[in-house]
């Protein structure tokens, strides 16, 4: 089965636009494993826009499912999560001023940045994913890094959906079939979606795991939290 793990930075940003504790960030995470997601993601920035380091900390003790830290490898970065030692950790290749993430990692070019960051962290006893577009000779370096597993980034699909399904899901399904070929774990994430994933689920074949947020937390306001990640499920499960 696919799992679901929330991205709670949305909520994170809500709260800060404000000060003080509303949203209550901690219960929102709480909330989500008890509506049935299945892991926890965040991504803390450099400038703490929406997660905070602190965060981070206060988040460990209280989660009972999968959490997985995005971010790019900074040395504050790298010594957060080797504190932390969540289940997973995600390299993404974003400058601190991105907005979003908006790129996959060039594994021939950083190869070596990324096997000793990767190595840092397995010592750690953390599994690790690279955010990774569908470029095949970049998957086909991805076992070089050392990482566990390969995080498709997705925003082409999602952008190129409502124009042809099938022409955007090839190319994911042509990395999605190389990265197993090498003996990787698959993820997917960014700008997934209801009206997207069920589709994405069906086509890739020996998907681990997919980090949503935005989407979810949109949709959120419309339907509640709880009917939210229901929903979401049920995408991956039917």
């Amino acid at each position: 089965m696919t799992k679901l793990s929330v991205n709670i930075n949305k909520i994170a940003t809500l709260r800060n636009a404000r000060g003080g504790n509303q949203p209550d960030l901690m219960k929102a995470a709480i909330d989500c494993e008890r509506f049935g997601a299945e892991g926890i993601t965040v991504h803390p920035r450099p400038d703490e826009r929406h997660i905070r380091y602190q965060d981070v900390l206060d988040l460990k003790p209280l989660l009972t499912t999968e959490f997985n830290i995005e971010g790019y490898p900074s040395e504050a970065f790298i010594n957060l999560v080797k504190g932390v030692c969540p289940a997973q950790v995600t390299l993404v290749p974003d400058p601190p001023e991105a907005l979003t993430s908006n790129a996959g990692w060039d594994t021939v070019t950083h190869q070596g940045f990324l096997r000793e960051v990767i190595d840092e962290f397995k010592r750690s006893g953390i599994r690790t994913s690279i955010f990774i577009e569908t470029d095949l000779k970049m998957i086909e370096h991805a076992p070089s890094t050392g990482a566990d597993r390969v995080e498709l980034y997705t925003e082409a699909y999602a952008s190129q959906y409502n124009a042809d399904r099938n022409k955007a899901i090839r190319p994911f399904v042509d990395a999605a079939t190389l990265v197993q070929e090498l003996g990787m774990g698959l993820n997917a994430g960014h700008d997934l979606s209801l009206e997207n994933l069920k589709f994405f689920h069906r086509q890739i074949p020996g998907l681990l795991e997919v980090s949503i947020g935005h989407a979810l937390i949109c949709d959120a306001l419309y339907v509640g939290l709880e009917n939210a990640i229901q929903l979401y499920l049920r995408q991956l499960k039917e």
